[in-house]
């Protein structure tokens, strides 16, 4: 996977127009090397979640060009790959397995929703942990999700006034989305094979909680842009 890593280096140390254009060779291969990677957790998380197996890696990846046009940082390009492998595609809802690869250890493996624009898709999953609470907690605090994940996201300062501020899930319901990371050394890939395994084991720890997720967010349908 060193295509990947050259790559991703020489971006990130060069974040400009001049360099990315004069590189599109090795943005090409290592490109392919991505989609490829992404082939094979296809397969893999594929045979305990058939949902995703219909999916083709070039859509479910991100561009690298950055809009840059509300940000304070105008680097044009995020030198990163990037994918979410979800029954509905790269798009962020249905939830599904993200994956982040970035040099330096900077990368991860994600779960949930990470957007928070979206007031409906808030009000629904918010609405549906009150209304399950037990079987939110039973997978947020199942040992095993305790030690490899947090559940993290934008939150409100307080709990929203239409529910009690005592109950048991009062600070998951602060939040304006609900996401978890786990992050990946460098290392790892270095063996193709062994991180496939290592990731698909990880996003199918991930699965009880984007599948509740999924649940309250059923019947929402992704804004158009116009």
């Amino acid at each position: 996977m060193n295509a990947m890593f050259d790559y991703l280096t020489g971006l990130a140390a060069n974040n400009n127009r001049e360099w990315y254009h004069a590189h599109k060779t090795e943005y090409q291969e290592a490109n392919a090397q991505f989609e490829a990677l992404v082939q094979e957790l296809i397969f893999k998380i594929g045979e305990t979640d058939g949902s995703i197996l219909h999916n083709v890696p070039k859509d479910l990846t991100f561009r690298l060009v950055r809009d840059t046009r509300f940000s304070h940082d105008k680097s044009p390009y995020t030198p990163a790959f990037r994918a979410h492998i979800a029954a509905g595609g790269k798009q962020p809802v249905p939830v599904g397995y993200f994956l982040m690869i970035q040099p330096q250890s900077r990368s991860f493996l994600g779960g949930g929703l990470f957007a928070d624009m979206f007031k409906d898709a808030t009000s629904m999953i918010r609405e549906y942990i009150y209304q399950h609470q037990e079987e939110f907690l039973s997978i947020v605090e199942e040992p095993e999700f305790v030690e490899h994940f947090e559940v993290r996201g934008n939150s409100l300062k307080n709990v929203p006034k239409e529910y009690p501020a005592d109950c048991a899930v009062a600070k998951y319901l602060k939040h304006k989305s609900w996401f978890i990371e786990y992050p990946v050394e460098d290392s790892i890939f270095s063996d193709l094979p062994a991180f496939v395994d290592f990731a698909s084991e990880r996003f199918l720890q991930m699965k009880p909680f984007n599948d509740f997720i999924n649940r309250a967010l059923g019947g929402f349908t992704m804004p158009v842009r116009h």
